[in-house]
């Protein structure tokens, strides 16, 4: 298939989502095969090739809803959106989103949360390499100053708040051991990050992600406790920095002289 320079781009973008459209004007075909055929092959090509990308990238959601259900979904999103680069390792952006407004989906109100974090895996995954920061250094900053103290982050940072266990979802599915229930009654928050070459996933106490977010910000530890405690009056500041400092989450540490 091929096309000529004065085809309408946004013609040609059209018909590729609705297989309900001819090909655009200026659309041919080689060897004597109808444009309407070629075009019709291309967009299926195109379409599976969308869903596969996504079925890899949402594995625990495919799993969840199995692969019927999840490709008939993901071809609704391929109709709605196409990739806006040439990465595809960044398609799906938007996925969680179009899932939480996916009407056959609403039966299971954390699929969009663990779509969320499934993304922020792929994101950790693909993101900069950075040296964590030494623990000993961590060690090192008088506590009287760590309330003026910022953070850098390392690339790879990411926190999803959940009102439901999409953690512990994630673990059970990503686990080869024998699944046992979850009970969807409590709320999780998840932290990724990936210091080196393995991806860590887990949970930090409630306000933990509203902390880690005015971090990311280049506001100081004493905002960040502000801004967690709003969110849960008992936050436990020492649990959030073990697991932070445990996952390899800060680079870099200042305190204001």
């Amino acid at each position: 298939m091929t096309t000529s320079a004065d085809v309408d781009q946004s013609a040609f973008v059209r018909a590729l989502l609705d297989p309900e459209l001819p090909p655009p004007n200026g659309v041919e075909a080689s060897h004597g095969f109808a444009p309407e055929r070629r075009f019709a092959i291309y967009r299926n090509n195109v379409c599976v090739g969308l869903v596969d990308a996504l079925a890899e990238r949402f594995p625990i959601c495919l799993q969840l809803v199995g692969d019927e259900f999840f490709r008939a979904m993901a071809q609704c999103y391929v109709r709605e959106r196409l990739p806006r680069t040439p990465m595809l390792f960044e398609y799906g952006d938007a996925f969680a989103t179009f899932v939480s407004d996916f009407e056959p989906a609403r039966a299971l109100p954390y699929l969009p949360d663990v779509a969320r974090l499934e993304y922020a895996v792929g994101q950790a995954y693909h993101a900069a390499d950075a040296a964590p920061l030494p623990l000993e250094l961590i060690r090192a900053l008088p506590l009287d100053r760590l309330e003026s103290a910022t953070a850098v982050l390392h690339p790879s940072t990411h926190v999803v708040a959940s009102a439901y266990p999409i953690v512990s979802i994630w673990r059970r599915h990503m686990s080869d051991d024998e699944m046992t229930p979850v009970e969807l009654e409590h709320s999780e928050e998840a932290l990724v990050t990936r210091p080196e070459l393995a991806i860590n996933v887990s949970t930090l106490p409630c306000g933990g992600s509203a902390f880690v977010d005015v971090l990311r910000n280049g506001r100081t530890f004493g905002e960040a406790m502000n801004a967690a405690t709003a969110v849960a009056a008992d936050f436990k500041l020492t649990d959030c920095l073990r697991e932070l400092i445990l996952t390899g989450a800060f680079v870099a540490l200042s305190v204001a002289q």
